[in-house]
């Protein structure tokens, strides 16, 4: 059997931040590495840990934002190594002003990069992992069991659900 070739996918980060000014410095450079943001959601409490709270203060937000131009699936290594260095160069000595958690949503899923290891992650190169986060059904987002708590609950769909009509759309202005 022939292998098929990987279709595009929409590319978007779930970012966590205390500070909006932070946030804004790391859009421009993420911009400068992937390409203009057509969407940006209202800011979320991110409420259901306190995981980060020593680390980036509080109270923390999360605000997901994708990117205009799709891009091959298989880019995701490199998108989570650019991330990170993003949050480097944003550090105030060892602790994160910003948490850029990237992934690619398509037809059927949503898909995040993770640095580390666990036995539903899929390894893919240079350390990073594939880590379904979401599935697509009948017109709804179902979590996976272990998803973040944050994307169990169904606060960000809506703003999936508008990401994946924009990515419709895109795909078909290419084929």
């Amino acid at each position: 059997m022939k292998a098929e070739k990987a279709k595009p996918v929409k590319y978007f980060i779930g970012a966590l931040f205390t500070s909006e000014e932070n946030l804004q410095e790391a859009m421009k450079m993420l911009e400068q590495k992937f390409s203009k943001i057509d969407m940006e959601s209202t800011n979320f409490l991110f409420d259901v840990t306190n995981y980060y709270d020593e680390e980036m203060g509080t109270p923390i937000y999360r605000k997901i934002f994708s990117f205009n131009e799709l891009i091959c699936p298989s880019f995701l290594p490199e998108a989570k190594l650019i991330t990170n260095q993003v949050e480097e160069k944003l550090k105030v000595g060892t602790k994160r002003k910003v948490n850029l958690d990237i992934g690619y949503l398509d037809y059927d899923k949503v898909v995040l990069a993770s640095a580390k290891y666990c036995l539903n992650k899929v390894y893919l190169n240079k350390g990073i992992y594939a880590d379904l986060a979401l599935h697509y059904q009948k017109g709804k987002y179902f979590p996976y069991p272990w998803a973040f708590m944050d994307f169990k609950s169904d606060r960000y769909y809506d703003f999936f659900f508008k990401i994946r009509m924009c990515y419709k759309k895109q795909v078909k202005l290419m084929y």
